[in-house]
């Protein structure tokens, strides 16, 4: 097993491996104006998993074997799904190959077992009447557009979805000046424009689908406060995000995050949620962000209103018409199944 280090952030004791340590004698840079440096493309495609699986328990980290036989099945099992793709009679086309598909094929550089860092269970806190209302919203989203995620409809990702990884598109352009910082996603469309200036959120009878953001510096750290959420949309709107796919947010979500840069090529990026309704108590998400100079950004081009949407809604209506005249035919009022 690989000998740990640990590293206090944001008042947690994590356990860190060492990897994220690596470049300890490394001293952060500084932009013009005397901030530290966070500036460039910043990627983070990963086959670690949004939470903890129940087989590895209270396993933080992986080992190195571990590590390296997980990668090994991911590829194998990549491979064999190209080789079986194949047309249905139904006249279902399949999903992707992964020739489109930029999911990583490596744990993250730290080897835990999980995104979620806090609990120490590794497994988001989310009540049991949250996951009720996911489950209703993706069983019935033939009935309304509002039943599907706020990504399907090329809306938005949100805050913290944005930076979390899905099957592609996962880098992340950050600028600074000396009163904003700024960050591009490449998933959908989004740019979020960081005030460094503004101590005190909007009115709260403003409320916003990416939330009102406030930053300020903890020494080498940029901490980011969001509140001022509407409440449509998510956390996480990615099959990637496992059971947090779909799981509503309230008005109440309150989001920091955190930004350390710990070498020439990593930053750390840590936010920790706190939504009363929807989870028994905060939980946090953690993972290294990596440096990509040559990583070129290009167009996602999702817009509103896309046509699966409306195409799925006819679906519906076709369905309802076809059980109406289905239970009219059996003349007793009921749909024949």
């Amino acid at each position: 097993m690989q000998a740990t280090q640990k590293l206090c952030i944001a008042g947690l004791i994590l356990t860190a491996a060492p990897g994220l340590l690596a470049q300890q004698d490394w001293l952060n840079s500084f932009t013009p104006d005397g901030q530290p440096d966070l500036q460039g493309v910043w990627t983070n495609p990963t086959i670690t998993p949004m939470e903890r699986p129940a087989s590895l328990a209270d396993r933080a980290y992986l080992s190195d074997d571990e590590v390296a036989a997980l990668e090994a099945r991911t590829a194998q099992r990549r491979q064999e799904a190209d080789a079986n793709i194949e047309v249905s009679d139904g006249g279902d086309v399949g999903a992707y190959n992964q020739i489109w598909l930029d999911s990583g094929d490596t744990v993250l550089s730290t080897g835990q077992t999980s995104l979620v860092v806090d609990p120490p269970t590794g497994r988001a806190p989310i009540r049991e009447s949250a996951q009720q209302t996911r489950d209703y919203f993706f069983a019935h989203v033939e009935d309304h557009y509002r039943y599907h995620t706020v990504w399907d409809r090329c809306i938005t990702r949100g805050v913290p979805g944005s930076m979390l990884p899905a099957g592609y598109n996962n880098a992340y352009r950050i600028i600074q000046t000396p009163d904003t910082v700024t960050i591009v996603y490449e998933m959908i469309h989004d740019v979020r424009i960081i005030p460094l200036d503004k101590s005190e959120h909007i009115d709260g009878r403003v409320r916003l689908w990416m939330g009102d953001s406030v930053a300020h510096w903890e020494d080498q750290t940029l901490v980011i406060e969001t509140t001022n959420f509407n409440d449509r949309g998510m956390i996480a709107s990615s099959a990637a995000g496992g059971r947090l796919k779909g799981v509503p947010v309230t008005d109440d979500l309150h989001v920091v995050e955190r930004f350390t840069r710990t070498a020439e090529d990593t930053i750390l990026w840590e936010v920790t949620v706190t939504d009363p309704e929807i989870y028994t108590r905060p939980f946090t998400i953690s993972m290294p962000l990596t440096r990509d100079s040559e990583y070129v950004m290009y167009e996602y081009a999702c817009h509103e209103g896309n046509h699966a949407i409306a195409n799925i809604l006819r679906a519906g209506r076709a369905r309802e018409a076809r059980e109406t005249r289905e239970a009219g035919e059996t003349g007793d009022g009921t749909a024949r199944r």
